[in-house]
């Protein structure tokens, strides 16, 4: 009902989704002025759009640099955008700081799975293996335990796998996903460093 659509409604929904006016206005309709399941309805939305920017060249983005107090622990990370125009925005830098504040808290070691060295995941899994047949698990199950296991280490060790730092309900890919949606351009994580005072390095 286009009654139930109040300019406060569009305001507050364009402030917590950054969602323009009539975008804004249309899932208001849609949901009868209710904001907060407008806002799902966009988010809904945003992220199937994003879904079709996947694949798309990012040749652009930028290099950011972040250093947790107590200068200890520091964080490269190159964040890929396809266009300049796009790299210099809030959102994307803001985007870049999280992912940079993530691999300084979480510690993962590669950005995507497809990136783990298969002989790691080789040793892991044998690992799991040994450690289920010690439990005495009948070996019809022994290896969904360690399929299981597999994809537990994943999470732990890759970055996009991990569950955000500031919100465990969400993975960080769910983060590069909504600002994807958000600013209409495919984002890339290329890679990233973590250096730890007195570290070899990672």
């Amino acid at each position: 009902m286009a009654e139930a659509v109040t300019a406060q409604a569009v305001k507050e929904l364009r402030d917590q989704t950054g969602a323009g006016m009539m975008d804004a206005k249309k899932a208001l309709v849609e949901a009868d002025g209710d904001v907060s399941k407008a806002a799902k309805l966009l988010r809904e939305k945003g992220i199937a759009k994003a879904a079709k920017k996947e694949g798309r060249a990012t040749r652009e983005g930028i290099i950011f640099s972040y250093i947790h107090p107590g200068d200890r622990l520091g964080v490269l990370i190159e964040l890929n955008c396809e266009t300049d125009f796009v790299a210099r925005t809030e959102p994307f830098r803001g985007l870049a700081k999280e992912l940079a504040m993530q691999v300084a808290a979480a510690s993962p070691i590669v950005v995507t799975p497809e990136q783990l060295p298969e002989n790691l995941v080789e040793i892991e899994r044998e690992v799991y293996r040994q450690q289920a047949r010690n439990e005495g698990k009948p070996d019809a199950v022994v290896e969904k335990i360690v399929e299981g296991k597999v994809k537990k280490y994943q999470q732990d060790v890759c970055l996009l796998l991990q569950p955000y730092i500031k919100d465990q309900d969400r993975t960080v890919a769910d983060l590069v996903t909504e600002t994807v949606a958000k600013l209409g351009e495919n984002i890339t994580v290329k890679r990233f460093s973590r250096f730890r005072l007195g570290e070899d390095g990672v």
